[in-house]
């Protein structure tokens, strides 16, 4: 996977403005080696705690706006701080970690760094965080609000209406079902089969009509 190592500097371009010095604090304090990753569908970030004698090692996808690129960071930095106090005898997102990124989420909200909305919606985060990113659904739709780049013609699986149409990418087409929990049910239409979306899948909106 290509990643690319930043200096301390050149970090700043991917950070809100005011959490730059806090951030490279933490990044000193505890030596961690930062990398930023070109973009991973399955996570956002990883955190590899250090080996004898090296460094901490974490990795942000830098696909991500400046809001989000935080936040992932201080996910990965609260696996940092639990395994230099619990090392591998507590869950990976077990409550010790969940008070660690409180604790963390806390410091920067405090820093007036965020928007209010998303302000708002990290909240939530602080009094039950989720283990994964899927997980705090309400929040992320709140961060993608501020993606620079938005894909013409695309949509997230919520913002569809029941009963419209939409193309993954991989090309199958689905109609837009009914919320399950947090899931929502989703029908493709060429085999007939039921599949459960997150919610903020972004998806490209379709007017297809009929599948042979």
């Amino acid at each position: 996977m290509a990643v690319t190592e930043h200096p301390m500097q050149a970090l700043a371009a991917y950070l809100p403005k005011g959490s730059f010095e806090p951030v490279v604090s933490y990044l000193h304090q505890y030596k961690v080696h930062l990398t930023v990753s070109k973009q991973r569908k399955s996570v956002l970030g990883d955190y590899r705690h250090a080996g004898w004698g090296g460094n901490h090692r974490i990795s942000i996808n830098g696909n991500l706006n400046k809001f989000e690129f935080l936040i992932t960071l201080l996910h990965e930095l609260a696996h940092l701080l639990t395994y230099e106090q619990y090392r591998n005898t507590v869950d990976a997102h077990g409550k010790e970690w969940k008070y660690s990124y409180s604790q963390l989420l806390i410091v920067f909200v405090q820093l007036k760094i965020f928007p209010s909305d998303v302000e708002k919606a990290l909240q939530k985060s602080i009094k039950n965080p989720a283990a994964t990113a899927n997980g705090e659904t309400s929040l992320l739709l709140v961060l993608r609000s501020y993606d620079a780049i938005k894909k013409v013609g695309h949509s997230t699986v919520e913002n569809l209406k029941e009963g419209d149409l939409f193309q993954t990418e991989k090309g199958k087409i689905f109609r837009r079902g009914k919320v399950r929990r947090k899931r929502i049910e989703c029908l493709e239409l060429k085999t007939g089969l039921l599949y459960i979306f997150s919610p903020i899948t972004l998806v490209k909106k379709s007017d297809v009509t009929e599948i042979n």
